[in-house]
């Protein structure tokens, strides 16, 4: 009668154990310098080995030549141990023997020495299940048992076990069996069995498998009979229920060409499956392709697998979140597609460069190199300074934006009577044409045109004004310019008529100083602004010229 693949080929010795060469040289020193413990624990991953090496080490302690790391699989003992019916190596399964009852039948084993071995080994499976009655009551016996009695303790969960059990014992952590040993191992199996296998349908096993070599060999049983003896990735892949790494190979030609229409077929196609298990696949067909030596495909650059990498991640959260799966499917495709449109920073150097070499002229005679460069220079001196006159009308443009955000009136003001003329050796140059209300808006407002002024050309920037004054001919208008260099707006603006000074002097004959100076303090337009926010009683203003602080009371208006 034909048996099951994993049970055929169980391991029998220590050298047959897969993956996992730590553990059997230590336990096979142990044994063969007789160091040996009264209790172990193994824990590690299903189908990784933990059962088939208790049994090992339970068969060549018990071996007629043992304690031995090479039993001898000839005397009773080995072949009671092999076949599975020695009567003292006792095996039990504490997910179905759980109980405090079970422990103390146990416990009242371990009382009567071994019957025809040197050991009596009780092997413990899936030990975490235990309630915790029946931990606490093999607590006694795991620390001291007699000297003939060996635990062998079996868990694929070591952390729900109690501290008090875990060190009792010593711990063997068995690891993930490696996708290579595994896709070896079935290799010799199906060689063995006479049956024909592709490597590529053996990796798709290996990798389904997930580190478990009972797993895979569960599923390689299934995976001969369903191909009838003859192991092909096509077959594999239907069996699984995986997408054929053809069929993506093909997909990602598309998107690469980016053939939208031949992208949405293939979509509608994948529907069939799990959008999460498509993703997967997509994922282990790019790593592949990032671990390829041989034959590598340069399409699939680091960068552009990066960028896919995230892609896919993303669709992941997607699927999380309840989304539909043929649309995310799409949405991840399309993005890729959009990957591959973004340059790095590599490839726009290079074009650059490309550009300015197909722009180069061509070399000019020795006679005419001197003329060329000096005309260059001088283009390129033009050049340097209509893109340093473009700035500073940007940089007058900005100050007027400012401006209007603080005052709209101001704004207009300034924005209608004041142009913009050069920026020199830090010193803005401009020309005023205000008058009337707009000149005493200026005048009030300066001190904030001033700090903006400032904020955009630079601490030290001076202000040159230049006075438009117009004169009526006879025949036409003659415009003048005069260059006044000033601290404000108001003093730029000297053009007053003869009547306006009258009426100046006038009040101020009427007005003290001290009245003009509080005039203009509140009328400032900060005093202004801090009145209609807070509502300011009374402003104190020291005057540095006079080093003496004065007290001015604010109008009720």
């Amino acid at each position: 009668m034909e048996m099951a693949l994993a049970l055929k080929y169980r391991p029998r010795r220590f050298e047959d154990l897969i993956g996992q060469d730590s553990i059997s040289q230590t336990l096979s020193l142990a044994l063969d310098s007789k160091r040996l413990s009264h209790a172990y624990l193994f824990s590690g991953l299903r189908g990784s080995g933990k059962t088939s090496t208790a049994r090992i080490f339970s068969k060549a302690l018990n071996c007629i030549n043992g304690p031995t790391s090479k039993p001898c699989d000839v005397c009773d003992n080995c072949i009671a141990a092999n076949s599975g019916r020695h009567i003292d190596i006792i095996e039990m399964d504490a997910a179905s023997s759980r109980k405090i009852d079970d422990i103390r039948e146990l416990i009242e084993h371990t009382k009567y020495k071994p019957s025809t071995g040197k050991y009596k080994i009780f092997i413990i499976d899936e030990v975490h299940m235990l309630t915790k009655e029946a931990f606490n009551a093999l607590l006694k016996t795991l620390e001291e048992p007699p000297n003939y009695v060996k635990f062998i303790l079996a868990t694929t969960d070591p952390l729900k076990l109690p501290a008090t059990i875990l060190s009792r014992t010593q711990h063997f952590r068995f690891k993930k069996i490696a996708k290579n040993d595994i896709v070896h191992h079935l290799e010799t199996i199906l060689a063995q069995e006479n049956i024909e296998y592709q490597n590529d349908a053996l990796e798709i096993i290996a990798r389904s498998g997930g580190g478990s070599l009972r797993d895979t060999l569960t599923m390689l049983d299934q995976a001969i009979i369903f191909s009838k003896n003859s192991i092909d990735t096509n077959s594999v892949t239907d069996m699984l229920g995986l997408v054929d790494p053809e069929f993506i190979k093909g997909l990602f030609d598309a998107i690469f060409l980016k053939d939208m229409q031949k992208i949405k077929e293939l979509v509608f196609e994948l529907e069939n499956y799990e959008a999460e298990m498509v993703l997967d696949e997509i994922s282990q067909y790019l790593k592949d392709k990032l671990f390829m030596v041989e034959g590598k495909d340069l399409k699939f650059s680091p960068l552009v697998l990066d960028r896919f990498f995230r892609i896919i991640s993303d669709s992941k959260v997607l699927l999380n979140l309840n989304s539909d799966g043929s649309f995310v499917l799409l949405l991840t495709f399309l993005k890729m597609v959009e990957a591959l449109n973004i340059k790095d920073v590599d490839e726009m150097i290079e074009e650059i460069e490309s550009e300015i070499d197909i722009s180069k002229p061509k070399p000019a005679a020795p006679k005419d190199i001197d003329n060329s460069k000096k005309e260059q220079n001088k283009e390129s001196a033009k050049s340097v300074e209509k893109s340093k006159e473009l700035q500073n009308q940007k940089r007058f443009e900005l100050l007027i934006e400012k401006i209007y955000d603080r005052s709209f009136d101001c704004g207009e003001c300034f924005s209608q009577n004041i142009g913009f003329v050069s920026f020199e050796d830090n010193t803005l140059t401009w020309r005023s044409k205000a008058d009337g209300s707009c000149k005493e808006l200026l005048r009030d407002s300066y001190g904030i045109i001033k700090h903006f002024v400032q904020d955009i050309y630079g601490f030290e920037t001076k202000i040159k004004h230049t006075i438009w004054e117009i004169e009526d001919s006879d025949d036409d208008k003659i415009e003048k310019s005069t260059e006044v260099t000033q601290e404000s707006p108001a003093q730029s603006d000297t053009s007053d008529t003869e009547e306006e000074q009258k009426k100046n002097d006038n009040l101020e004959e009427k007005k003290s100083e001290e009245e003009l100076f509080k005039e203009r303090v509140l009328n400032d337009l900060y005093v202004k602004t801090t009145d209609r926010l807070f509502g300011i009683k009374s402003v104190k203003v020291i005057r540095w010229e006079q080093g003496d602080l004065q007290h001015l009371e604010k109008s009720p208006n």
